[in-house]
């Protein structure tokens, strides 16, 4: 997440701590690799081609998910980078228009991660 957050140009709590988030599809093994620190996630086809875009890292395509899409992510897997992660993306990303809400809604619905936004994200628009 904090990659995608970097990429993405959302600043993180945790950038000191720089770790490559990966999303694979399911049933495929995790690469190994010693550098960069990396960190998989293993997701279904269709959360895999749902919000991404492709940007150009050091004359690479790269796919990334976009912004709204991150955002979900972190709220997604808020226990493995922490609430505060989630919160300073959804603030920051919100204060800089980097998606509109209905990107973020139709993104927190497919990830079935509604509930759980929907108070924070009601407290920041209010």
């Amino acid at each position: 997440m904090l990659s995608c957050d970097e990429k993405s140009e959302i600043q993180a709590l945790n950038a000191g701590s720089f770790e490559v988030w990966l999303a694979i599809p399911n049933r495929v093994a995790a690469p190994r690799i010693e550098q960069p620190a990396i960190r998989v996630v293993h997701m279904s086809d269709d959360a895999l081609t749902e919000g991404f875009q492709c940007k150009r890292i050091d004359g690479v395509e790269v796919p990334i998910f976009n912004p709204a899409r991150t955002v979900v992510d972190c709220f997604k897997f808020r226990n493995k980078i922490g609430i505060d992660v989630a919160l300073e993306a959804l603030r920051d990303d919100g204060r800089e228009h980097r998606f509109t809400m209905d990107e973020l809604w139709h993104h927190a619905t497919r990830q079935r991660v509604v509930n759980v936004m929907r108070p924070y994200i009601e407290a920041i628009t209010t």
